[in-house]
């Protein structure tokens, strides 16, 4: 029997996304674009692996916001703020298995928009129209609430901007477009997040991110 997807060559390789052996060709072509790929499958982790030893840097036109800019030291003082959104993306990714690197990010992008707007004085919202990218934008809207909320009890006004969270976001958004391969399927920014905020270490300090 030739390989399911092309009908030309001889599947060589189990594929656990679809449950029976495909060829070598579409297993590279089609993987985390067509297949959506489980993170324990060997031919992924080894792709994975090439990918992280032949890292290129983002090019100028790839970074997300290119005019804003930001230190890194702003970014450690607000770990905690940016700790808290990432741990947030998990959290919805826990409960909705089908999400991706690019819902998280068009979520990301699109609450980066709307606290700029904020910054301005105007008050402009848009969401995602995709349903994933759209509850994960109104569940990180929700934590950025409770973050205010607690910022206001503890010293009586809260002293979180919404310039100061459009640059987190920002930051966020960076570190997804680092992570991620760029595949439609692909979740390497989602495991990457998942692999600094390990469920063993819940109740510890949590670990700082990376500036990309």
């Amino acid at each position: 029997m030739p390989c399911p997807i092309c009908s030309k060559r001889k599947p060589e390789r189990f594929c656990p996304a679809k449950g029976e052996k495909i060829c070598a060709v579409c297993c590279g072509t089609e993987r985390e674009v067509t297949l959506d790929c489980p993170s324990h499958c060997v031919y992924l982790l080894r792709a994975h692996r090439y990918e992280d030893e032949h890292r290129k840097p983002i090019v100028p036109d790839e970074v997300p916001f290119p005019d804003v800019e930001f230190s890194p030291d702003f970014i450690h003082e607000h770990q905690p703020v940016v700790s808290g959104l990432a741990e947030a993306i998990l959290e919805f990714a826990a409960g909705q298995p089908a999400l991706v690197d690019a819902d998280a990010m068009a979520a990301l992008a699109a609450l980066a928009e709307t606290h700029r707007t904020l910054d301005s004085g105007l008050y402009y919202e848009r969401p995602p129209d995709a349903a994933l990218p759209h509850a994960l934008y109104r569940e990180l809207a929700r934590s950025i609430q409770k973050f205010k909320q607690r910022d206001a009890e503890r010293t009586g006004f809260s002293s979180l901007r919404d310039t100061a969270l459009f640059y987190l976001l920002v930051f966020l958004l960076r570190v997804a477009r680092s992570r991620t391969n760029g595949r439609p399927r692909s979740r390497r920014f989602l495991e990457f997040l998942d692999a600094q905020f390990p469920q063993s270490a819940a109740e510890h300090e949590a670990p700082r991110i990376i500036v990309p």
